[in-house]
């Protein structure tokens, strides 16, 4: 029994990466939007990552300043 187990995980791991990701795939669009935005919400996420670096940016600069200044 204990020479089975040996393959059964590696099996069961090349079924699943060979099945998977046909299940994956995009279906078709919805031809009642055609003006629908595709991004997801990816806009916001960089919107929100160009603020957090904007913040990080004031922040190690007013530490610089408060470094000198002592």
């Amino acid at each position: 029994m204990s020479q089975y187990k040996k393959w059964i995980n590696p099996a069961l791991m090349i079924i699943a990466l060979v099945c998977v990701p046909s299940l994956l795939f995009a279906g078709p669009g919805d031809p009642g939007c055609p003006d629908c935005p595709i991004d997801g919400g990816l806009s916001l996420l960089l919107a929100a990552g160009v603020g957090y670096g904007v913040k990080r940016y004031k922040d190690a600069k007013k530490g610089k300043e408060e470094e000198v200044g002592s």
